[in-house]
């Protein structure tokens, strides 16, 4: 069986990074990841990464994934992986097609969006209800939509939609909007836009598809709204259940020191997935970039030490 010098897991903006870096130090190794460019893809206009004045989370994803493919590596998507255990210096990789040896591991797994857990939301699960934005906004043109959550994500799901949607409801269950000045100002342009603080999404109703909502306020006033599209937008929680034996925070990110080093020797953590400060493309790209030095650095220890 093949004993890789690394493998990294999961293609987002931190591990491509990683992987370019890798790369170029000669490090032999394989990314597994179920697709190239991660949360990337399903952002909308992308306005503060350096060098790109502006551009779309899929156009700059596509400049990842093609910086990436430069090199020849192994890269396998589709492949999720389901663990990873460390057996003296050895790491075994477990996806749902094969196992992988390394002598290191960098995860980059980030996170998945958190749920609202209200009735008709499992119910109504792609029949209305959508937690990306970007991939199903589309199909909600021309009619009313409900976006939930009053943070950055939020407002630009809501931004998108108000340039195509017939109406937007914005709801935050806080008595505020959480998001950046420079979004909520853009929302504010559109006439078709709704903001709605101090409320709290209670049920999901409909027939075969959405129809509506209904939400309570801290008053305890209660309002329905008339709704076709329910767009969740209240965060995430990391996609950190595979490194079973690394610490983690109260919110399940894997703790990583300055130097994304975990606390099991040879498996390192980058981006959305760890307790790195904010979670944020450049970022996340940075976090990839140390995470390979750092891999690279405790790769020239073990292998002196073998010989």
């Amino acid at each position: 069986m093949t004993v890789y010098e690394s493998i990294i897991v999961g293609g987002g903006p931190a591990g491509i990074t990683a992987g370019i870096y890798l790369a170029r130090k000669k490090v032999s190794f394989a990314m597994l990841t179920m697709d190239v460019g991660g949360q990337t893809l399903w952002t909308g206009d992308v306005e503060n990464y350096v060098g790109h004045q502006y551009i779309t989370g899929p156009e700059l994803a596509e400049k990842f994934a093609a910086h990436l493919r430069e090199f020849n590596i192994e890269l396998n998507e589709g492949e999720k992986v389901a663990g990873i255990i460390k057996s003296g210096d050895v790491f075994t990789v477990s996806s749902e097609k094969k196992e992988y040896t390394a002598k290191t591991v960098i995860v980059c797994t980030g996170r998945k969006p958190k749920e609202l857990s209200v009735p008709g939301e499992k119910e109504f699960k792609n029949r209305g209800v959508t937690y990306c934005a970007t991939c199903d906004g589309p199909l909600f043109a021309g009619k009313k939509v409900a976006v939930i959550g009053g943070g950055n994500a939020g407002l630009e799901a809501a931004l998108q939609m108000a340039r195509i949607a017939d109406r937007v409801y914005l709801i935050e269950k806080l008595a505020y909007i959480s998001a950046d000045r420079i979004l909520t100002d853009k929302f504010a342009e559109y006439g078709n836009a709704e903001v709605i603080t101090g409320a709290a999404i209670t049920e999901i109703y409909g027939d075969k598809f959405v129809n509506g909502i209904r939400i309570k306020n801290s008053g305890g006033t209660e309002r329905e709204i008339a709704a076709e599209g329910v767009m969740v937008e209240i965060g995430s929680v990391p996609n950190s259940g595979i490194a079973a034996g690394a610490a983690k925070n109260e919110w399940g990110e894997i703790i990583v020191d300055c130097s994304v080093k975990t606390s099991v020797p040879g498996l390192f953590a980058a981006g959305d997935v760890t307790n790195v400060y904010k979670k944020q493309i450049i970022i996340a790209c940075g976090e990839g970039a140390k995470a390979a030095i750092a891999a690279s650095e405790y790769l020239y220890f073990i292998n002196d030490r073998e010989h």
